[in-house]
């Protein structure tokens, strides 16, 4: 057995140091997070810009799924980035995943006038200045506005995340979804940090 330990040991600490290693755990945890589509308030996002985003898209996704769109929303969630997308390919992968029986659909717009055609809009943090702009053309309208800048949740955004101490948190604007015409799950709500009613 203490030759197994000296043999063993030494090897065991150089895989637990080895950041490759590291990073292929988290994306196994969000894998399996992805594949069950539990509600994970916070989930580990390391500095890598990657794997942040990978975090955040999964998040994306239960907001969508812990969100109940008014009776005639359309059969497909076209689900819309506005801004310069951190993504890359990550968001795309939520098109192979469904909410119930609907589809998501992800778009990346240019033109602020067609996201009145999206059920969820996510706006970059390249947008961040221009948010006072976009958010009262969306206001009355069944859409699910999403971010990830400061204080977007105070400004009207309906659910906005944020990265601290590598943690993804997020909080809920409750009273720009009513709005809107959307409930959102109270499972959802008791997750988030800050709820605004």
């Amino acid at each position: 057995m203490r030759a197994y330990d000296q043999i063993m040991m030494p090897l065991f600490r150089k895989i637990l140091n080895d950041c490759l290693l590291k990073r292929w755990i988290g994306r196994f945890m969000l894998t399996l997070w992805l594949s069950f589509g539990l509600p994970l308030a916070h989930e580990t996002a390391r500095a890598d810009n990657t794997l942040e985003y990978q975090v955040k898209a999964a998040f994306i996704y239960n907001f969508i799924a812990f969100t109940q769109w008014p009776d005639n929303s359309d059969a497909t969630i076209n689900l819309c980035l506005y801004g310069e997308d951190y993504f890359g390919q990550e968001i795309d992968k939520l098109q192979s995943r469904t909410v119930g029986t609907r589809p998501i659909k992800v778009s990346r717009i240019s033109n602020p006038q067609q996201l009145v055609q999206c059920q969820a809009v996510f706006f970059s943090k390249s947008v961040n200045d221009n948010l006072a702009e976009l958010i009262p053309e969306l206001a009355d309208k069944p859409i699910l506005t999403l971010a990830d800048s400061s204080n977007a949740a105070s400004r009207g955004v309906a659910i906005n995340m944020s990265l601290i101490n590598e943690k993804v948190i997020f909080e809920i604007n409750l009273g720009v979804a009513r709005k809107a015409g959307l409930d959102i799950s109270s499972k959802l709500l008791q997750l988030a940090i800050k709820v605004y009613q």
